[in-house]
């Protein structure tokens, strides 16, 4: 995206019909890209949110397992770790 606005920016001084064409189709493209972003950034705070929310019921209703499942995960990358 950086890009296409620098594409846009550089050929702001064209005044042919082609440059303003493509000008034109590059803002587009941007300001499509953009939105596509913004909708993908919501969509995954939300999932992110319920997830969350997900782990804290779990961890709130099953606390020695959470914390065997935390102690497990805590060996695993420890061994990992200490491998490199």
């Amino acid at each position: 995206m950086a890009e296409a606005e620098a594409l846009v920016a550089k050929t702001a001084d064209d005044v042919g019909e082609r440059a303003t064409q493509a000008r034109a189709k590059a803002a587009e493209s941007v300001e499509r890209a953009q939105a596509g972003l913004d909708d993908l950034e919501t969509q995954l705070a939300e999932r992110a949110k319920a997830l969350l929310d997900e782990v804290a019921d779990y961890v709130r209703d099953k606390p020695w397992q959470s914390l065997g499942i935390a102690a497990a995960v805590g060996v695993v990358v420890g061994v990992l770790l200490g491998r490199r």
